[in-house]
């Protein structure tokens, strides 16, 4: 290969990442703001591979509500995030805490993943017409496009369904570090 060759093939290489990357970027949107209301919603959901509905205001009068969006179940990332949700489920619930996950997957394949990825521990919600997904502002676009999945957003809201927290990182582990601390510091402030 000659140099010239070589230079045009090293051009069209960064070229082409450099139009990937646009191509999987979100569009810009109006992001949910911290204090704010948080969007109400109802969706069916799976908790031990059992069918139930799970409504945002009955969770609140509980305590907080950890909602995290992720994009498609049984994948690598959705999947630690799961676990490592489950993992840390004692501690949410020491201080109250709900934790449910939503993505765009049916319900048929939120049972299984509620069963073996999330362990049984917390509900996960089916939300195929990306309602909530929507109204959340976390959907997954590129460039002219919104593809039909979940970004991976997390959020806490206070039993008062204002904003507490949110997080939005590739990694899973973010959101259960941040969500968990966003918890705990609601917690010291009702002591």
């Amino acid at each position: 290969m000659t140099s010239a060759n070589h230079g045009i093939m090293k051009w069209l290489a960064v070229a082409g990442h450099a139009l990937f990357a646009l191509a999987f970027s979100a569009p810009a949107q109006a992001q949910l703001k911290l204090g704010q209301a948080a969007p109400d919603f109802s969706l069916q959901a799976a908790l031990g591979g059992k069918d139930m509905s799970f409504s945002l205001a009955q969770a609140l009068k509980k305590g907080p509500v950890v909602i995290f969006f992720y994009p498609k179940s049984f994948t690598s990332v959705c999947t630690e995030e799961a676990h490592l949700f489950a993992e840390a489920m004692d501690e949410f619930e020491a201080h109250r805490a709900s934790v449910i996950g939503i993505s765009s997957d049916t319900i048929e394949t939120q049972r299984q993943f509620s069963t073996s990825e999330c362990r049984d521990r917390f509900p996960v919600a089916a939300d195929p017409e990306m309602k909530v997904i929507r109204a959340y502002q976390v959907t997954f676009g590129m460039v002219g496009a919104i593809l039909p999945f979940a970004d991976r957003v997390s959020f806490v809201i206070a039993p008062d369904g204002s904003i507490l927290s949110q997080v939005k990182a590739g990694d899973a582990q973010p959101h259960v570090q941040k969500s968990l601390e966003a918890v705990k510091a609601w917690a010291a402030k009702k002591r």
